[in-house]
Order: C-alpha cells, then structure tokens, then sequence
C-alpha cells in the first residue's frame, strides 16, 4: 500500500504535538491533584477558585497546541483564543498574592500560557514575550519573600519543586520539538520541490529533443520541397526524386519523435556529419568535412551530434551561405568542433534563439563549453569543446 503524500510529515506533526500536550497533561495533572488534596482537607474557597482556573487554563493550552503547526502570520490563532489562554492564568496570577502557600502553582499557570504563546510568535519577539511572561509569574513569588513570608518556604515540596523544574525547562523542551518539526517539514518541501525541478528538467529535455527532430526535418523538408518546386514542369524525375526525399525526411522525423516519446532516441555523430554535409550542398552551399578524429565517449558523441544538428538547421533557417566547414578535432584533452558559414546578415544575434540556449545546455551538462560569433562580413562560427581523452 503506498502512503498518501505528505503522511510522513502528518505522523511526525502528530508525534510532535502528541509530546507537547502530553507534557501540559501531566504538570497541569500534578497541580490539579495537589489542589484537589487541599480543597478536600481545607474546604477553602481560595483553592476551589485556583482549582478552577487552572483545569479552565489547562483546557485552553491544550487546544492552542493546535495552533503551533503553521507559523505563518496569516495562520495565527484568532485573537480570541489568545484571550481564552491568558485569562483563566491572570485570574490565578492575581489570586497568588493572596496566599503564599499557593503562590508558586498559581504563578506557574501565568508561565505556562506565557511560554505557549511565546511558541507561536518568531525571532525575538518569541524570547521578548518569553522574559515578559517570567517577569510577570515572578512577581507574587517576589511580594511574598520581600514580606518574609515563611509560609511560601514551607509550601516548596516535592510537587512545586518538580513544577519549579518543569517550568525552568519548559521554553526548551517546547522550542526545540517545534524547531525539529519545523527543520523536518522544511526537508519535506525540498524533497517536493526537487521532484518538480526533476520533472521540469525533463521536461525542458523532452522539448529540447522535440525542438531538434521537428526543427531540422521541417527545415529540410521545405528545402526539399522548394527544389521539387522550381524543377516542377521541367525535370520529372528530379521532381519525382525530390518528393521521394521528402517522404523519406518525414518519415524518418516521424520514427525518430516515436522513438524520441518512448525514451528510445538517440544520434549518431557519423550520420548526422554525412547528413549536414548532403543537405548544405542540396541548399547550394559547398560544405567541407574536414574530421581528424571523434570522441569514443557516447556523452561527448551525443552531444556533438545534436550540435551539428542545430547548426545546420540555423544554416538552413537563418542564412544564405555559399560555403560552409565542419571540422573536428581534438584540443585540450578534449575535442572541438567548429562549424562555419560565410551567409549570415550582420543583423542576426549570434546567441539568440531557443536552438543554441537549448543546445548550450546539453553541452554544459557533459562539461563542456559552447561559442557563437560573426564578424560584419556575415561569417558565422559556432565552437563546442567537449571533454573525453579516448579517440576513434
């Protein structure tokens, strides 16, 4: 069974949160029970009053826990709620004044809303309402021991002192479980976000190889047709052999987008240099190979073969040239190759064109490096230096 997206970060939210509250459960629990065990030796209303606001400001804690998940500012609590968590602990904070035996759980309630709230605001705001809200459950401690209260020295037993303890370590445990969970959902994101760039990578890909089969064979195609064209009515069979080539062009750029959609596609550098060469002299443009020798790795091929690809079709596409070069080398533990025409206008970019930005980009994903330049006498060069020490 596969998990739904996402179900990862839901569990680990769901532990996280499940940990918090558990925490407020079980202090809130400690002093619900010890104000219990007074009230019930005492009856007095005092306690039955701090017995009430506590369970009342442990009910609202718990639900704001809920609130700690998105810490966007539009994603906020209501201002509503912020009042329901403080105003059962402002009640208990004002009633610690009046009995020093009681003063340290009825600060703490103060504290523990404080430190609750202070986890959903960010930066320094966070730690600002932090020591505001210990300033404040400080206070009726600090009035009862400037009055020499004994009574509050007596109060201090194994519970407050556990509550004393958990409420000191309180900010940390807290911030660092929002923290992890933060760093975790975070790391989900990246994930996601990386599965997408891979799809628009392999989607710019996909384009780039369509761009390169539909691009060239067209290109060739109106080439060829234009030829059949101009021998129409005066040379049957160089008419009847043009519309063959045609049928043959299309054909083949008709196998190659099957192949290119069932990830089976690829070039061979030798048939792509025989194929530039015949379709520039089809043009009129008296093309010269002149190969010293080509690369064994298959990257490096690949990548020199779409290259002569998209510099023919620009050939065909954006000049008039009467003379054409295509030269391989090898230079630089590596090899070049320079491609030139004397038929471009002055006026064309060299750079422009999704052609070359798609092309320069296969090159650069096998380390290599791609130039296009022409001069004002309308001679276009285009050189890609691909690395690979093996010759053939």
């Amino acid at each position: 069974m596969h998990r739904a997206p996402g179900a990862g970060v839901t569990a680990t939210w769901n532990y996280t949160l499940g940990s918090i509250v558990f925490l407020f459960v079980v202090i809130d629990a400690i002093i619900a029970f010890d104000y219990l065990a007074d009230f019930a030796a005492t009856r007095d209303p005092l306690v039955l009053a701090l017995l009430i606001t506590s369970v009342l400001a442990a009910a609202a804690r718990i639900r704001y826990c809920w609130f700690l998940r998105d810490d966007a500012p539009d994603t906020r609590p209501h201002r509503g709620w912020t009042v329901a968590l403080f105003a059962p602990p402002a009640i208990s904070w004002a009633l610690a004044f009046a009995s020093p035996e009681l003063a340290v759980y009825a600060a703490a309630q103060l504290w523990f809303s404080g430190v609750l709230f202070a986890a959903v605001l960010s930066g320094g705001r966070r730690w600002g309402a932090t020591g505001l809200a210990l300033a404040l459950a400080a206070i009726p401690l600090l009035v009862h021991i400037s009055r020499g209260s004994a009574s509050l020295q007596h109060s201090l037993d194994i519970s407050s002192g556990f509550v004393l303890l958990y409420g000191a370590l309180l900010p940390f445990m807290l911030f660092t479980s929002l923290w992890m969970w933060r760093i975790i959902r975070r790391l989900d994101e990246a994930r996601s976000l990386a599965a997408t760039l891979a799809v628009t990578r392999e989607r710019l890909r996909f384009a780039a190889d369509l761009h390169d089969i539909q691009g060239h064979h067209l290109q060739v195609i109106a080439l060829q047709a234009e030829l059949a064209e101009r021998t129409l009515g005066r040379d049957a069979a160089r008419t009847a052999e043009q519309l063959t080539e045609i049928r043959l062009t299309a054909k083949h750029a008709m196998e190659e987008t099957r192949a290119l959609v069932a990830g089976l596609r690829d070039v061979d550098l030798p048939d792509e240099l025989e194929n530039a060469r015949d379709v520039l002299t089809l043009s009129g443009a008296e093309c010269t190979l002149d190969i010293a020798r080509s690369p064994e790795d298959p990257a490096a091929q690949r990548a020199l073969a779409f290259a002569v690809r998209e510099a023919t079709t620009n050939i065909l596409r954006h000049s008039v040239a009467a003379r054409a070069t295509i030269a391989l080398a090898p230079q630089r533990d590596g090899f070049v190759l320079a491609i030139t025409n004397d038929g471009v206008e002055t006026t064309h970019d060299a750079n422009a064109g999704s052609g070359l930005a798609g092309l320069r980009d296969r090159i650069t994903a096998v380390g290599g490096t791609l130039t296009a330049s022409h001069d004002e006498a309308g001679r276009f060069e285009l050189t890609v230096w691909v690395p690979g020490g093996g010759a053939r």
